[in-house]
């Protein structure tokens, strides 16, 4: 069995996620008229407008309970094709290194928490307005920072003196101290930067409404999966931040 195999395998937990993101969005494109698309992101999408105090923030789809799932499920919507296939391709490289540490259960909270947390992010920095954010981007810089604390040590999946098979992801983990004197670390940082300037602080249009994919909701993704990576690390040997 090659070494490079487990690279090669999209984890079950990784590809049910893609799988979603993809259905829900095929269906909004080849299934639901304008009016009925233009529901489901009242619905769906994370619209900080919904925490307006006055009665205007009652008018959303959902009530209290949409208010909650929205942190979520904003995630699995996107503007276009472009868009959705960037995150996907992003998060199978991405989602598929953590994902084999941290098993399905792990992983599956892991893109609950990122995503909250984008969104948390996004209502931090816009308040209550009408801005809303679709779009798996905040989930998808998580599992990011989450593989950077690993991937390039020695013996990991992208390290030297790689580990065979899944013991490559079970190296222990980078301090987050150490993070920014390990330069392979630093330039995938500036590369998700870039990136982000590229195509996260773009507007991307949302139809029925002006709309964009917030830039502030990939930040605080990112420093979520940063920082909640030692929660969800089921490798125990890791010597954890300060």
């Amino acid at each position: 069995m090659s070494q490079r195999e487990p690279i090669l395998n999209v984890p079950g937990i990784v590809s049910l996620l893609c799988g979603a993101m993809i259905l829900i969005h095929a269906v909004r494109q080849y299934v639901l008229d304008e009016d009925a698309d233009r529901e489901v992101l009242l619905t769906f999408a994370f619209i900080p407008a919904r925490f307006e105090g006055s009665i205007a923030g009652t008018f959303f789809p959902g009530g209290v309970a949409g208010d909650i799932w929205t942190f979520v499920t904003y995630a699995f919507l996107h503007a276009d094709w472009t868009h959705l296939g960037l995150n996907v391709l992003w998060f199978l490289v991405f989602g598929s290194a953590v994902a084999r540490r941290f098993g399905a259960g792990r992983t599956l909270l892991f893109f609950i928490a990122t995503a909250a947390a984008g969104a948390l992010g996004h209502l931090a920095a816009v308040g209550t307005a009408f801005v809303p954010v679709i779009g798996a981007s905040g989930a998808v810089s998580g599992f990011t920072a989450a593989a950077l604390r690993f991937v390039f040590e020695m013996g990991g999946p992208l390290g030297a003196m790689r580990a065979n098979g899944e013991e490559a992801y079970r190296m222990p983990a980078l301090r987050l101290v150490d993070m920014v004197r390990n330069g392979p670390v630093m330039g995938m940082v500036v590369v998700w930067v870039i990136v982000n300037v590229a195509f996260g602080a773009m507007s991307l249009p949302m139809p029925g409404f002006e709309g964009q994919i917030a830039w502030q909701a990939h930040l605080a993704g990112f420093a979520a999966g940063l920082l909640l990576f030692r929660f969800f690390d089921p490798v125990r040997d890791e010597v954890l931040p300060a």
